[in-house]
């Protein structure tokens, strides 16, 4: 199978807003599939790579060669080459992954090109991502969707899933379980405005949580050896040596724990993100510590699916107070406000508000979970930009924000905003958005829809001006999200639930 039938059927799925459609196309692919090329079908189409990093980004593949005009490489050997690719290290790799990356895309076709360089970028949009895979994999295999979802939570890619169901039925997807040392994809939060609007979503007994602005991590212990990994699910353990002797001095293995990094002040407020982020990648992170919130499994016993108040007693037994997030359980949403503030107060970012009955849902944004921030923000994605005037004449200014319509896997537009950048972030966002450029009439400069960007605003009113019937309020830029991919932006469900 070719890369340009996978690039057909995305092209086919972004086209119809039905999810039936969407399911039918991907399910028929994933049928004709050979049995050895099941897993990169399930895995291109989910839009990732089996590689978790090749070392080539955005700028890398700015410059193409002319495409092929006939369709004449195969799945497993664009795989073998990204696999290449991947492997290029020390002296001289730039330029031989350079020329491998130019061999590579002068034997792909038009579309080949597209397709491959969305996956390598993250920008792959067809509305395929997560749920409507799943959907395809359980209609392909004939099995039943539940069994699939449930295998789904214990493999953070999607494709093993696929050939599982594909080849063995139900009786292969029950075999995957939670495994120490093998990541999950990280439970979700969806948002609110408020603490009490949280708090009636979720019924009245609740554990309030705080939320911190860290690293994410999750946290592997089996004897001696202690992984750490990302949202994103790479592992960094070499990066975060502070985190790695926290987790192996506990008195439990076994254990999985899911918290986050964060730098701490003398006076135990948190540094800014940014120096986290800063001192984790270049400094090693030594001074970073862990903040854990969730416990999934002990022992080597998985307790993803028990709810949530068995977990944190748990937690509380293994993990000391130092390197826990503070939380409490309370049925008064005077006291879940209370403690909001005060965890405001004392520089944290939030809180979150959890359902304490319920399971832990890996690689879902469920309602179990509703973060409260003091200042509404939201993860958007860059549609287009404008060139800007005046001082900033010669700089791409303005932004044009999309929120993410998980049914089409489009982006809605919702306004436009140039507040908040500074010198260094208008010279850095004219190079990125010059090389995910589609068009440019002189005025807007359209791009590709793969840079996520967390915006500030003050409030959603309704606005007939864009498709999505709503618009921000004095929308600002709070910092360009590199950890994030399109596919993690905020829906535009998410974003009406702030109309007033």
């Amino acid at each position: 199978m070719h890369l340009a039938d996978l690039a057909r059927v995305s092209t086919a799925v972004a086209a119809t807003r039905s999810r039936l459609e969407k399911r039918a196309l991907i399910a028929d692919l994933l049928s004709a599939a050979p049995a050895d090329e099941i897993d990169l079908v399930a895995t291109y189409l989910s839009g990732t790579l089996r590689q978790r990093r090749t070392g080539v980004g955005w700028r890398g593949l700015a410059d193409l060669p002319p495409p092929a005009r006939v369709a004449s490489v195969g799945l497993l050997e664009i795989d073998a080459a990204l696999e290449q690719i991947a492997a290029f290290s020390g002296m001289g790799s730039s330029l031989a992954r350079k020329r491998a990356v130019h061999d590579l895309f002068a034997a792909l076709t038009d579309a080949e090109q597209d397709l491959l360089r969305a996956l390598m970028t993250g920008g792959v949009r067809q509305g395929a991502l997560d749920s409507v895979m799943l959907d395809a994999i359980a209609a392909a295999a004939d099995v039943p969707l539940a069994v699939v979802r449930r295998a789904a939570m214990f493999s953070a890619p999607t494709g093993p899933i696929a050939v599982a169901a594909m080849t063995g039925g139900v009786d292969a997807l029950a075999a995957f379980d939670l495994v120490v040392g093998r990541p999950v994809r990280p439970m979700l939060a969806s948002s609110a405005p408020s603490v009490p609007e949280a708090v009636a979503a979720l019924g009245d007994a609740v554990v309030v949580d705080t939320k911190l602005d860290g690293i994410r991590i999750q946290v592997h212990k089996q004897g001696e050896e202690v992984l750490v990994f990302t949202r994103s699910l790479d592992e960094i353990s070499e990066r975060l040596p502070g985190v790695v002797t926290v987790v192996r001095a506990l008195p439990a293995d076994g254990l999985i724990l899911d918290g986050e990094a964060l730098l701490v002040a003398e006076d135990g407020r948190p540094r800014p993100f940014q120096e986290t982020a800063s001192e984790t990648a270049s400094q090693g992170g030594t001074l970073a510590r862990p903040y854990f919130f969730d416990l999934l499994a002990v022992g080597g016993e998985a307790l993803i699916e028990r709810p949530g108040h068995e977990r944190w007693s748990r937690l509380d037994e293994i993990v000391p107070t130092a390197f826990r997030t503070e939380r409490i359980a309370t049925d008064d949403t005077a006291t879940a406000t209370r403690f909001f503030d005060e965890a405001v107060a004392g520089g944290q970012e939030g809180v979150i508000v959890k359902d304490p009955t319920a399971p832990y849902e890996a690689g879902r944004r469920g309602a179990a979970w509703v973060k409260v921030k003091p200042r509404h923000t939201l993860d958007l994605v860059v549609l287009g930009v404008e060139w800007g005037s005046g001082r900033r004449r010669g700089t791409l200014s303005n932004i044009h924000l999309g929120a993410r319509d998980p049914e089409t896997g489009d982006f809605v537009m919702l306004g436009k905003t140039f507040k908040g950048m500074t010198d260094e972030m208008l010279a850095w966002q004219t190079e990125r958005f010059t090389e995910l450029k589609v068009s440019d009439d002189g005025w807007v400069v359209t791009v590709r829809p793969e840079q996520v960007v967390e915006i500030a605003f003050d409030g959603v009113q309704r606005s007939t001006r864009y498709p999505g019937g709503v618009a921000l309020r004095f929308a600002r830029v709070l910092r360009y999200r590199d950890d994030k991919t399109p596919a993690e932006a905020d829906t535009l469900e998410a974003v009406r639930r702030f109309l007033a």
